[in-house]
């Protein structure tokens, strides 16, 4: 078989995954280049374990949840919609149901479920996965001619795909391989920052609560002008450095151009309570704990490892006898329960974060085929693109779209 019909795909993620079947489906030759042990290695991690796979929202909700190079994705995102995937898991044998924010898991709620269905659509396409580690993709007359693997292999092709993922998890395999392949061939790298990442504050009262994950909370992130960028409602979870969690995560993408307490964390431990609704509770709890100290008086309303810092931040004695708490003092403790705030210091290093930001420039790559506009027969899909987006499906779904369209285009 000529080399114009061989595709190399790098990367057996899911933009991978989807592109060598595409490129399969339409009887090229399709190898799959993973240099892991299994694929798929950073899906087992996504949703806890639970894989979100996508987004049941409408495409135009999907480009809004896109804060980066969002209309370079319009392409990728009708060519193969988020509805088209979901019919493609089930025709594969994986029943898939919509959960709260319109996210899509598996039935099952086992991540290697999808990954076993990714696997099955590789082998009806005839694609050949092998194990082995990229070391760099040659070009003759501006055309791919090889991927070349650092075991001295030779992989002839016509076309190669860059799927690599960017440089968060780094134990994955994402350690921005594709970043040097793209560069060494003339493509320009946007400098790559953490996004859907942990946050360290600038207290450090959270380490007293570390480990205690909170449900049903609400958050409200302003900047240091006081102008709310973002607000959520869900889990969080304190930590030795700071805050995590879902909507810790979702935070952390709406927060450009980081520095050290620009941007500001209130926690509504109570958002179903009003302030008089919180009030009358906690003079109920009082009431009941009348002959108690302060800090015996509220087991009922908070959990065990947060009522220190509570006290602490409240300035009320942990001592005091519960009946000579002034109105004054219950004003306050109602305050912080509604508003507990934190300053961000910064995020937590890239290799902890889900995604990577940044990558390779939009500007170099064709949107209606995801093909360099500098070599031809060099292709990009997913996370080594600069492209993100928000948490609940939507980075999924780019990763498996990007790598439909490369496939489908080489």
């Amino acid at each position: 078989m000529s080399n114009s019909r061989k595709v190399v795909v790098i990367g057996g993620g899911p933009a991978g995954i989807m592109a060598a079947a595409a490129a399969g489906s339409r009887g090229l030759d399709a190898t799959l280049v993973e240099k892991n042990d299994k694929l798929g290695r950073k899906l087992y991690l996504t949703g806890k374990g639970r894989c979100n796979i996508t987004n049941n929202a409408d495409m135009e909700t999907f480009i809004a949840n896109v804060p980066t190079n969002a209309k370079f994705l319009y392409s990728a995102f009708y060519t193969f919609t988020n509805q088209d995937l979901i019919a493609l898991l089930n025709q594969l044998g994986l029943k898939t149901k919509v959960e709260r924010g319109n996210r899509v898991f598996p039935v099952s709620d086992k991540s290697s479920d999808v990954i076993k269905v990714l696997e099955k659509h590789l082998m009806n396409n005839n694609v050949r996965v092998i194990k082995g580690e990229a070391d760099r993709i040659t070009a003759e007359n501006n055309h791919i001619t090889a991927v070349h693997l650092k075991d001295g292999r030779i992989l002839p092709c016509n076309s190669a795909v860059v799927a690599t993922g960017g440089i968060s998890y780094p134990a994955t395999g994402s350690t921005g391989d594709g970043y040097r392949f793209a560069r060494e061939l003339g493509h320009t790298i946007i400098p790559p920052k953490p996004s859907l990442v942990p946050l360290e504050s600038m207290e450090d009262w959270p380490a007293q609560a570390q480990g205690l994950s909170l449900k049903n909370i609400s958050i409200t992130v302003t900047d240091k002008n006081d102008k709310k960028i973002f607000e959520d409602f869900g889990e969080m979870i304190f930590t030795h450095y700071g805050v995590s969690g879902p909507v810790i995560l979702s935070a952390s993408s709406y927060m450009g151009k980081m520095e050290p307490g620009k941007y500001r964390i209130k926690i509504d431990l109570k958002p179903a309570l009003a302030e008089e609704q919180l009030d009358a509770r906690i003079q109920r709890d009082f009431a009941k704990y009348a002959r108690k100290i302060f800090s015996n008086s509220l087991d009922d309303l908070l959990p065990q490892k947060l009522i220190p810092v509570i006290i602490q931040l409240s300035g009320i004695p942990s001592d005091k006898p519960v009946h000579q708490i002034t109105k004054e003092e219950r004003r306050t403790l109602v305050s912080l329960l509604k508003g507990l705030t934190l300053t961000v210091k910064g995020y937590r290093p890239i290799k902890e974060a889900i995604i990577t930001s940044g990558g390779v420039s939009t500007r170099e790559i064709d949107p209606s085929t995801m093909e360099s506009k500098l070599v031809k027969g060099l292709f990009f899909a997913g996370e080594v693109i600069d492209v993100d987006a928000y948490t609940g499906g939507f980075n999924l779904q780019i990763a498996f779209s990007t790598g439909y369209l490369a496939g489908m285009s080489c």
